[in-house]
């Protein structure tokens, strides 16, 4: 390979296809012992700057093509934060006897070719999708199937959507889907037409959701040999077939797309480790329904341009200590729960640790002792299932295994009679159970890994198996005595303890000695020695006689490695038995833990949550005393500051929030529909005491953004989100607006706020909260008895216009706020004077102008009504004196204006009638 690859990586980019711009293509090199990578294009290698090295400045160029280098330590970040954060694919090629060639491809939920290098950074388990439609009678029919290929479990569902989508964007985000395969489109047809209609906005909710699309022809759609397929996945005959699997094959629409997604993720050849797939039918019904808009409300998730973890509702409650636990965290969070009896059940387990009389005690030692030592055992699952286990990975395990014991007695702490039925059955007989279970796995590892050795950092087999073995352990022993001793007479020749001198194995160097770069300088005293290296930690070097016996023990290491691979393949696949055992383990550990972080963040709040009283669904109210935004009072520095909120039904479904900017109206309205969803989700709440009714969905409509990209405005964006709301809220679901209309113009935007606003009170009749500008809009409490009005507080010196200062004082109460003090605002962030000055003068003229246009308006009104009575009366004196028979139209006329000027003199809307005639 020649110094710069460039010129043979560009020419060989200029006879592929072009890509599209969800797609980077990275090109690997081997340097020596080593391998970096590369990308070339304007936006591959923007894109790699900006994410991987944070500055444009490392951009190079080849003649005009721009590229990028990466080495091989951040690489994995790389490849981890576009498959997972940015929903990307990646194409890798590297460059072999003839030429460069594709030799991997990535996509976020096909991680096959990279597993190795994301699979245990994931936050959560990438979870691919294939979608079908088909339209009946008008019906939009949706059919989707899901895997899971780290936990091995393939969904089916099928369902009937509106024009909208909304079913199936809350199914995408349920499961945290993170791409999804479509048919290609076509347009032969009027039919294949209105689907491929209806297929681009699937896309737009696609990517709304932040989900990859992957297009594939429409043959690999077919259900023809589908159901032996999925047999031959669940390792199941005729004779095993359950009805879950009787209720699947009946979806011929879901059934197509598992076709799709067995031919895309080649499961088949997959299934020849052995290891079963399970079969599962998801149930809209069973979670509230979320859409991407609400969890940008909510900031459910982390924003992906960083910040503090406490900002988003995952960060603040993911205290877990396990992989498994966050991971299932992320899951519930997106999968509240509508079962009243799980939802208490889930309290319950909490509140145990909280205030039982032995919760404390069992929750520090969950968390401080016990949860930190279980590794993440569903990647390990993985690497069994493949047979790319090592005897690191079966020791780990096992180092698990031993410690359930203490799980189980930590469980049985709980004597507290209120709360040890219900660890007792989620956790402590469930554990000890599976202890049971791997009695055999611990004596395999007990007689087969030597695990003196595990003190050193080093995975071996027993050397009592093998003879061979049991000579090269002696030899090895032999030498590290040996090196012991060169050590001891090093430390009294340098004059140095074993706290200064040090005897470490290195990788490049085998075993050496280290000093600090200070005490290095005495080696120039003394002969014998051979620097190595300067590094930050301090200058490694050695003598002969170490040199010598390391090279030994490297080469008895070597040889010990090559004699055991066989038994070590033996162990692996042994200890891969037991993974349906360990995935049971890992489901009640990740279980145990994410109790454990909800009963941690709700008794070491700034303010302790309390246990919310939840109301069977389609019954009771929602009423929170002092309320807070979890969020916001975990910050810093932040004196959060709690307000009541009463949803009555009937007396206050609909509550309108005024007042001015920056007061807190958003973060009010926010609040609710957080502690909603954790309540649903089975954690405490925020409050000092709650009562909530369950809501099936949370719908929010907050924010003004452009989609530029996508070309939608501001306005568009926002009439998509409200007209989602309109069509997929039902009389459980809690409706979330925060300023609806101000992308268009004032009367536009009011016009629709109140159309919508008296849609929801009157056609859906859920409970809504509506933070608005439109100070008009408060009188539609003055038509409906459910609708009320509340108001943040402000605390106003002066005469209370805008030249007067505010404090804002963060309470809300009832009645209307009338002003929104935006000038104000402005000063607070130090707007120019002049600009205040001229701000302050133009809305004291539109003040008077509306006033004066108001008046004008006033007296053509009461112009109308007088005039309207007068010409009434005069009109029937007329008819009453008129006879069309012997008298012309011409003189009708002449003689109702006469009657008009004599009788009516004073009124410009008569005058106007009569100008008329």
């Amino acid at each position: 390979m020649s110094s710069d690859p460039s010129q043979s990586i560009t020419r060989f980019i200029s006879g592929l296809p072009s890509k599209d711009r969800q797609t980077i293509r990275v090109f690997e090199l081997q340097n020596d012992n080593s391998k970096s990578y590369r990308v070339y294009g304007d936006d591959d290698a923007t894109y790699v700057a900006q994410a991987v090295h944070k500055t444009t400045s490392v951009i190079k160029y080849f003649k005009d093509t721009p590229w990028c280098a990466m080495n091989g330590s951040v690489f994995g970040t790389f490849v981890n934060d576009a498959l997972s954060n940015r929903a990307l694919k990646l194409e890798i090629y590297s460059n072999g006897r003839s030429g460069w060639q594709l030799t991997r491809t990535a996509s976020p939920g096909n991680l096959a070719d990279v597993e190795d290098i994301v699979i245990g950074a994931m936050s959560q388990n990438p979870v691919i999708m294939a979608v079908k439609l088909e339209t009946k009678g008008g019906q939009r029919h949706v059919g989707a199937c899901f895997v899971d290929i780290n936990t091995r479990v393939m969904g089916l569902s099928q369902f009937e959507d509106n024009e909208l989508f909304s079913n199936l964007e809350s199914l995408a985000i349920q499961l945290s889907v993170k791409e999804c395969i479509v048919v290609q489109g076509r347009i032969d047809s009027i039919d294949a037409r209105k689907t491929d209609f209806d297929m681009a906005k699937v896309q737009d909710v696609l990517t709304r959701c932040n989900v990859a699309i992957t297009e594939r022809k429409g043959s690999e759609f077919s259900s023809d040999t589908v159901e032996q397929d999925i047999k031959r996945l669940l390792g199941v005959d005729e004779s095993e077939i359950d009805t879950t699997l009787v209720n699947a094959l009946t979806q011929k629409l879901a059934l197509s797309c598992s076709a799709a997604l067995i031919s895309y993720l080649d499961l088949l050849s997959r299934a020849s480790d052995g290891a079963k797939f399970r079969l599962v039918q998801h149930d809209l019904s069973q979670y509230m329904r979320l859409d991407a808009s609400a969890l940008k409300a909510l900031n459910l998730l982390p924003d992906l341009r960083g910040g503090s973890k406490s900002m988003s509702l995952l960060g603040l409650l993911n205290k877990c200590k396990s992989a498994a636990g966050s991971r299932l965290l992320e899951q519930w969070l997106k999968q509240p729960l509508m079962d009243i009896g799980r939802i208490e059940e889930r309290h319950h387990l909490v509140e145990g640790l909280i205030e039982g009389s032995d919760g404390p005690m069992l929750r520090q030692t969950l968390q401080d002792e016990l949860l930190k030592v279980v590794p993440d055992i569903n990647r390990l699952v993985r690497k069994l299932q493949k047979r790319a286990a090592k005897l690191e990975d079966v020791v780990r395990i096992y180092q698990l295994v031993i410690r359930l014991p203490d799980f189980v007695a930590a469980l049985e702490m709980m004597q507290d009679d209120k709360y040890k039925e219900a660890f007792e059955n989620n956790y402590a007989s469930k554990l000890r159970e599976l202890s049971g279970q791997f009695a055999n796995y611990k004596n395999l590892v007990e007689y087969a890994v030597d695990l003196n050795a595990i003190d050193n950092h080093e995975f071996r087999v027993r050397p009592d198996v093998n003879d061979e073995l049991r000579e090269l352990r002696d030899t090895m022993n032999q030498l590290r005595g040996e090196m012991d001793d060169i050590y001891q007479e090093t430390q009294d020749k340098l004059g140095m303890d074993h706290k200064k001198l040090k005897l470490e194995e290195q990788k490049v160097y085998g075993w050496c000695f280290r000093l600090t770069r200070n005490d290095a300088k005495c080696l120039k005293d003394h002969s014998g020695f051979q620097e190595l290296s300067t590094q930050k930690g301090g200058v490694l070097f050695t003598s002969s006689a170490l040199r010598a016996a390391s090279k030994g023990y490297s080469q008895c290491s070597s040889d010990y490695d090559m004699k055991q691979s066989m038994m070590v393949s033996e162990v692996v696949a042994t200890a891969a038995g037991y993974c349906p055992v360990l995935e049971e383990l890992s489901t009640v550990l990740a279980h145990l833990d994410v109790i454990v972080s909800f009963a941690h963040v709700s008794a070491f709040s700034p303010t302790p949550y309390v246990r919310p009283k939840m109301h069977p669904r389609h019954t009771g109210n929602t009423v929170l005393k002092e309320a807070r935004h979890p969020c916001m009072e975990a910050q810093d520095e932040v004196n959060f500051i709690p307000n009541d909120v009463e949803l009555v039904r009937d007396e206050s479904d609909f509550l309108i929030i005024t007042g001015p900017n920056m007061g807190g109206k958003s973060t009010y309205i926010r609040q609710i529909g957080v502690i909603a969803l954790m309540a649903q989700t089975g954690c405490f709440v925020p409050c000092d005491e709650a009562e909530l009714t369950i809501f099936d969905s949370i719908l929010a409509r907050v924010g003004a953004g452009d989609s530029q990209l996508k070309g939608l405005s501001t306005f568009m964006s926002e009439m998509i989100e409200t007209a989602t709301i309109l069509k997929t809220a039902t009389r459980e679901s809690l409706i979330i607006i925060d300023e609806l209309g101000r992308g268009t113009s004032t009367y536009d935007g009011f016009g629709l706020a109140w159309a919508i606003s008296e849609h929801i009170v009157t056609k859906i009749g859920c409970f809504a909260l509506f933070a608005t500008h439109f100070h008009e809009l408060t009188s539609l409490a003055e038509s409906y008895k459910n609708v009320c009005n509340l108001h943040v507080v402000a605390h106003v010196s002066g005469s209370g216009d805008s030249s007067s200062d505010i404090a804002l004082l963060y309470k809300v109460e009832r009645g209307i706020g009338d002003q929104s003090f935006g000038i104000n605002v402005a000063e607070v962030v130090q707007f120019p004077a002049k600009v205040i000055a001229m701000a302050k003068r133009k809305a004291s003229e539109l003040e008077d102008y509306t006033e004066c246009d108001e008046a004008v308006k006033k007296t053509k009104l009461e112009d109308m009504r007088t005039g309207s009575e007068l010409l009434r009366g005069v009109l029937k004196t007329w008819a009453s004196e008129t006879d069309l028979t012997k008298q012309s139209a011409e003189e009708a006329i002449e003689k109702l204006r006469g009657m008009i000027t004599i009788n009516i003199k004073e009124s410009p809307f008569v005058q106007s009638i009569i100008g008329s005639l």
